[in-house]
């Protein structure tokens, strides 16, 4: 799947930008259509309409209504794996048109996350997105679709500026606060919390922002509702992707994850194909402990 943008969503100003901040806002991405159609199929996945197929999923009653469905859980690893609808969306005209700007002329995506995030769920600790999916070449973007408006008392994220040129993944810990879910958290970086700021945006904005930028979120606190929203990453299709190999070895140098989508220009890699190998999946919020969340093992490989 390749998808042309047919106008210019950012300058070459606002590009520079993004390198300079390790992220960038861009507000009315989605039309007023677009946000409904994916709030709509949000409700499905979460039905088990696509199936229920999902590692760690447990289908909500028949006669449940559409508050109780979304409550019941926080993200779903990889929609676009059960959704024609997600899967279409990470070719998006106004990601394609910012990727391609930022990254270069040839970009690949290799995960999609759909977060619900109703009242009372928990955020996610410091963490960069580079430690959980390792690139060769520093390219790695997450695009980060508000599919509601996200506020600090819904839990909306918070990103320390200028984080990522150091070029450094900073040390992970496992954490047990209750205001996270089970994600690991970065510490030992140069940063206090009072650095971050918090990216309040209206629904259908898309913040985009660098594999080595701090982010974090807390829970959302919010009497009612959600902080609903798609986060696609993706990166240079012209690097190898060592992601999810399975060990260390002489074979780790030409590591090549082709589980992708490519979503601009060409892939140089392609006489390799493409497989089919991640499984969609529920992020456990830490409410029922982190014994059961394995960050990475969500491939049909070991799927057991």
């Amino acid at each position: 799947m390749q998808n042309t943008p047919v106008q210019s969503f950012i300058t070459p100003a606002e590009a520079t930008q993004f390198h300079e901040d390790g992220f960038l806002i861009l507000p009315d991405a989605l039309t007023s259509d677009e946000i409904e159609e994916l709030r709509s199929d949000a409700t499905r996945i979460c039905r088990g309409d696509y199936g229920i197929d999902i590692r760690n999923y447990a289908p909500p009653p028949p006669d449940a209504s559409e508050a109780d469905i979304l409550s019941r859980y926080l993200c779903i690893h990889f929609p676009h794996k059960l959704s024609e609808i997600m899967y279409n969306y990470l070719a998006h005209p106004a990601i394609v048109d910012v990727l391609t700007k930022v990254i270069g002329p040839d970009v690949k995506c290799m995960q999609s996350m759909l977060f619900i995030k109703s009242s009372g769920k928990p955020g996610q600790a410091w963490h960069q997105d580079e430690d959980f999916i390792p690139t060769r070449d520093r390219s790695l973007i997450g695009a980060w679709i508000a599919l509601d408006d996200a506020t600090v008392e819904n839990g909306c994220l918070w990103i320390i500026p200028g984080s990522h040129k150091h070029g450094v993944l900073w040390p992970q810990q496992i954490q047990d606060d209750p205001r996270f879910d089970c994600t690991s958290e970065s510490w030992g970086f140069p940063y206090k919390d009072e650095d971050a700021i918090p990216v309040e945006v209206k629904a259908g904005s898309i913040v985009f922002f660098n594999g080595y930028t701090l982010h974090r979120s807390l829970p959302n606190n919010a009497s009612s509702g959600y902080r609903r929203t798609l986060v696609n990453h993706y990166m240079s299709a012209q690097s190898l992707l060592p992601w999810k190999h399975p060990a260390p070895t002489e074979g780790m140098a030409i590591a090549d994850f082709r589980d992708i989508v490519m979503v601009a220009g060409n892939d140089p890699y392609a006489y390799k194909g493409t497989e089919d190998l991640s499984l969609a999946s529920l992020r456990p919020d830490g409410s029922g402990g982190c014994e059961t969340w394995t960050t990475g093992k969500d491939t049909k490989d070991d799927s057991q």
